[in-house]
């Protein structure tokens, strides 16, 4: 016979699965469950628990146990980086995905801190920079609603934005059409793009920062943009919650072999 917690926490999660409980909507407080005699409190908070391990649910001092929502983002590859999204529209790339998965957006759901820092290693090889060199660090927040889905830190040479609206660190994407029209205004369209990414443990500042439930990973993007040049105009990265996005990548299959070159 399973444990009284298991039992409870079974229960709870057909529930959830069953739309009793919805996405962003409070379980109830472990007081009003033992009152209605589910179990001690040792049993209702175990059974919270293994829901949160689960992720099932999210658990936070001031927000109570909340039901995750379930179905991820669309997180789009090429697509989000279409040309007629930020050159000639206001779909930034977060919003893209958001238009993409049918979800509602607020161009608020991007916050950013702007700054002058020593260049991280990392940075550094990507913009072939020498160590002690200054780039500006340009970090956003980026949320569902009340949700933090990602992070996404864009390292930037001086140069290429002092002055622009990249410097800026009201929330909220940089303008209409976000960082890359600025960087298009300033002279440098992006052409081509590199992304890299692995699945990672979490560190504790970012368990604490995406609201992360115990034993989910993250995943880790390193993405270079590029002008027809080769010359580098962003360098960033990001750490997605895993279970919050879908990776989406759709674009045709490269045959070098029926295009010899002279």
């Amino acid at each position: 016979m399973a444990a009284k917690w298991r039992e409870l926490a079974d229960k709870l999660a057909e529930e959830i699965r069953s739309g009793k409980y919805e996405p962003g909507q409070q379980l109830p407080h472990i007081r009003v469950l033992v009152e209605k005699g589910a179990g001690s409190k040792s049993t209702v908070h175990a059974a919270y628990k293994a829901l949160e391990a689960e992720g099932l649910v999210t658990s936070s001092r001031g927000h109570g146990t909340v039901v995750r929502e379930q179905a991820p983002l669309k997180r789009l590859g090429i697509a989000r980086y279409d040309k007629a999204k930020w050159r000639d529209g206001d779909e930034v790339a977060f919003i893209a995905d958001r238009v993409a998965s049918g979800r509602a957006y607020r161009r608020n759901e991007q916050t950013q801190t702007v700054s002058l820092v020593e260049v991280p290693a990392l940075v550094a090889a990507a913009y072939g920079l020498p160590e002690g060199a200054e780039v500006y660090a340009r970090a956003r927040l980026v949320k569902e609603g009340d949700q933090p889905t990602h992070t996404l830190t864009s390292y930037y040479l001086p140069e290429h934005v002092e002055g622009t609206r990249l410097v800026d660190p009201t929330p909220g994407p940089a303008g209409r059409g976000g960082g890359f029209r600025v960087l298009y205004d300033a002279g440098y369209e992006i052409d081509h793009m590199k992304e890299q990414l692995f699945a990672r443990v979490p560190t504790a500042d970012e368990v604490k920062q995406l609201q992360l439930p115990p034993g989910e990973p993250v995943v880790e993007l390193h993405r270079t943009a590029y002008t027809a040049e080769g010359l580098v105009v962003e360098f960033a990265i990001g750490v997605h919650a895993a279970s919050r996005f879908a990776w989406e990548y759709d674009f045709k299959v490269p045959d070098s072999a029926a295009d010899p070159k002279d």
